[in-house]
């Protein structure tokens, strides 16, 4: 059964009425019956525009997580030929929260790396929600090290609400993992695309996450913590969820505005889950696009780049109000492909954590 999110029960009623009209037209086929039907699916696209003309960051927030939206493994399915699964750290575990493997993307080999938050009940729980643990990040990086071994792109596709808070996580190190799996990023001299797919929460997305190019979902999010989180602690309310949410800046829109964001891919309207397939396809043509503007560039060139791509953040500020020159330089030098004017147009502080957290991360690398 399909699941409704709270603005979309007007759309719910339409899609009960088209099943009650083609159940009616299965056991008596009628003309003003397929007309009905119609006219029906084109007052289901008209509420759709309606209510996704004013979306807000929260209502976005909803749909990254819905349960019926794409995950890696059916993006891996739609878009990954040949496809071989990896799995453990060679130290500790295996952590199905990531998933990693080698395929050909049109017929190119690739490795594809991504958060797995699972379908149903079982597979949510067996992927832990999509939270990985040390062992997942330690996983990611022997595979990234793989890739650069054999000369391959890295595809990574993002999807958590962050890395696993437990006790067991952080007796394993989950900071130092972290860190050590944003700093294998860093350092790789093969291509990496991201894509954020749903849910972009804090280091948990950071990890695997830091590419040459990152693209990102019309209806994904990416934050330096969750809003009910962020409610929880400025306001001691988890209520005020929604208002978190547009302080925290955590749109498409709002990473392209400040070049977090290189590309955002549109979604169909009413969200992915609504044409899983055209999503995919879509998502499948931008990465291609990435890549191919990456293949001239190699070994230091790309590790540079990417390098410099994270340390200008750091250095201009994130929601500062002044256009980044080095940004420009980098454009020129590298040929990033950029959807946006480079202007950084927000001041709100709260998003200033996303960049730390990516800072602290480089800084961390670097001393150590």
């Amino acid at each position: 059964m399909q699941t409704y999110l709270d603005f979309e029960k007007p759309i719910q009623e339409l899609d009960l009425k088209i099943e009650e009209l083609k159940s009616r037209n299965s056991e008596l086929p009628s003309e003003d019956i397929l007309k009905e039907i119609s006219e029906t699916e084109q007052k289901i696209n008209l509420t759709y525009k309606k209510i996704f003309s004013n979306i807000s960051a929260w209502q976005k927030t909803q749909i990254s997580r819905h349960p019926e939206r794409p995950k890696t493994k059916d993006y891996i399915e739609g878009l990954i030929t040949d496809f071989f699964e990896l799995a453990g750290d060679r130290n500790f575990a295996e952590d199905k929260a990531i998933t990693g493997g080698f395929g050909r993307f049109k017929g190119k080999p690739v490795l594809v790396l991504g958060h797995e938050k699972g379908n149903d009940t079982n597979s949510r729980i067996e992927h832990n929600f999509g939270m990985p643990k040390p062992e997942g990040y330690r996983k990611a990086i022997r595979l990234m090290k793989l890739a650069e071994q054999f000369d391959m792109p890295v595809i990574s596709f993002v999807d958590t609400p962050g890395a696993y808070p437990g006790v067991g996580a952080e007796q394993r190190g989950q900071a130092d993992a972290i860190a050590k799996a944003t700093e294998c990023c860093l350092s790789l001299g093969v291509p990496i695309i991201v894509v954020i797919i749903g849910e972009g929460g804090s280091g948990g997305a950071v990890a695997i996450g830091t590419g040459n190019n990152v693209l990102m979902l019309e209806n994904s999010i990416y934050s330096v913590i969750s809003p009910e989180g962020c409610s929880s602690i400025l306001w001691k309310d988890s209520t005020k969820a929604p208002e978190a949410a547009e302080a925290l800046k955590l749109t498409a829109d709002d990473m392209v505005s400040v070049d977090v964001v290189d590309k955002i891919i549109p979604e169909p309207i009413g969200g992915g889950h609504r044409n899983r397939v055209k999503v995919i396809e879509d998502t499948g043509e931008a990465i291609d696009e990435f890549l191919q503007a990456l293949s001239n560039q190699h070994g230091n060139q790309l590790k540079h780049a990417r390098q410099e791509r994270y340390l200008q953040i750091g250095r201009s500020g994130l929601f500062s109000d002044k256009t980044s020159a080095a940004n420009e330089v980098l454009d020129s030098k590298y040929g990033h492909i950029r959807t946006n004017d480079g202007i950084f147009k927000y001041t709100k502080w709260v998003g200033f954590g996303m960049v730390s957290i990516l800072v602290g991360l480089i800084v961390f690398w670097l001393v150590t």
